[in-house]
């Protein structure tokens, strides 16, 4: 009996430091501000957009969304993500799905019109999503403080 009691108590001292970590693991984060470029093309099947994406939800995760304000935004390559979305349904479940997580997507303006791109064509895209140009919507969220990821 002696015996399995200091072989749990030994097994106990091994293992209670990792139970201890994962519940400090929520509390690790205070809250967070950042902001993705996505300007790249999204590969075959869309693969590059959906590990970007998939950066963005580990993101909210390691936070939790009611402590995170996320903003992706497309310029460029990057507005594939939200054509595609139109007819890939597993893009268009995981960019759903980040909405209602705090992340917002936003439209550079210049890549529209340069590339005469209508807005209706892509996917959820209203007036507010549209910033007049990536980059500098991109420079002022720095100047806002948050942080800049590039996935």
């Amino acid at each position: 009996m002696r015996r399995i009691s200091v072989l749990l108590a030994l097994l106990a001292a091994i293992y209670l430091p990792f139970f201890a970590d994962g519940a400090q693991a929520a509390d690790r984060y205070d809250k967070q501000k950042a902001v993705y470029d996505v300007h790249f093309d999204g590969g075959e099947g869309d693969k590059d957009y959906l590990r970007a994406l998939r950066n963005v939800q580990n993101h909210v995760n390691a936070v939790g969304k009611d402590k995170i304000e996320l903003k992706v935004v497309l310029a460029g390559d990057g507005l594939g993500m939200l054509k595609n979305a139109n007819t890939n349904l597993k893009l268009q479940g995981v960019i759903t799905n980040l909405k209602t997580q705090n992340v917002a997507f936003l439209v550079c303006n210049n890549t529209l019109v340069g590339r005469k791109i209508d807005p209706n064509s892509l996917f959820e895209v209203f007036k507010e999503d549209i910033v007049p140009s990536g980059n500098a919507e991109i420079a002022h969220l720095q100047g806002q403080g948050f942080a800049y990821l590039r996935p």
